[in-house]
């Protein structure tokens, strides 16, 4: 684990979820990390309340930081699109892809990440359960590529579903090194064939098998590996 904390920037896209922010984005604004962070919500041109009540939170938080997606051709690839938006924004060494539906657990989750963030470490995937979050580090993004294919593929339906989800690689959020944010969100928004989808899925749980020694497991009283 790393023992120098690196600076982080976590990015959230919303469309319509004006409620979600409201209720979950001050988690993520009142997190305790001592090198201090960032949070920038990317607006993807939403028609709802979203804009008050980020102009509401931006009064208590200054290191809240919001933009736009413009309103783009409707072939375009709009969550690659906007988080690379949010990325070219961010200021710090690592950048958190988050979601707005998934708020953090506690107000040391950003401290428990920047464990992970060491030298030698690319990209970190976060499982968040009930009690706890599970990371996985990886030395290259190359070699997380088909669990990244796999889960944010142009129309997949989302990380649902509990049972087996470490395995079945439906992570909640990446953290990946700022100079490499735009190789893996080139995996992003991917069009899979049914039949490549079958052997992502195959190759995904296969790998996760063999690396399970890799993931460890964060509670609020302790830290363990699986």
């Amino acid at each position: 684990m790393s023992t120098n904390k690196c600076s982080l920037s976590v990015v959230i896209i919303t469309n319509d979820n004006a409620q979600q922010l409201e209720e979950n984005l001050p988690s993520y604004l009142q997190q305790e990390y001592e090198p201090g962070y960032e949070v920038i919500v990317v607006d993807e041109c939403s028609t709802d309340s979203t804009e008050d009540v980020l102009k509401l939170l931006k009064n208590d938080y200054p290191h809240l930081y919001t933009t736009f997606l413009p309103r783009p051709d409707r072939k375009a690839t709009r969550r690659r699109m906007a988080y690379t938006i949010g990325a070219k924004a961010a200021k710090n060494d690592w950048i958190v892809l988050a979601d707005i539906y998934h708020k953090p657990l506690t107000k040391d989750w950003l401290q428990t990440l920047s464990d992970f963030t060491d030298s030698t470490t690319e990209l970190v995937l976060g499982y968040v359960g009930k009690k706890s979050i599970k990371y996985k580090q990886y030395d290259s993004y190359e070699e997380v590529s088909k669990v990244l294919r796999k889960a944010e593929r142009k129309k997949a339906e989302g990380h649902k579903g509990q049972h087996l989800r470490t395995l079945r690689g439906k992570y909640d959020f990446i953290a990946v090194r700022r100079d490499l944010v735009h190789e893996t969100l080139r995996y992003f928004d991917e069009r899979i064939t049914s039949g490549e989808l079958l052997r992502l899925r195959l190759a995904v749980i296969n790998q996760n098998l063999w690396q399970r020694g890799r993931t460890t497991k964060v509670t609020l009283e302790e830290t363990t590996t699986e």
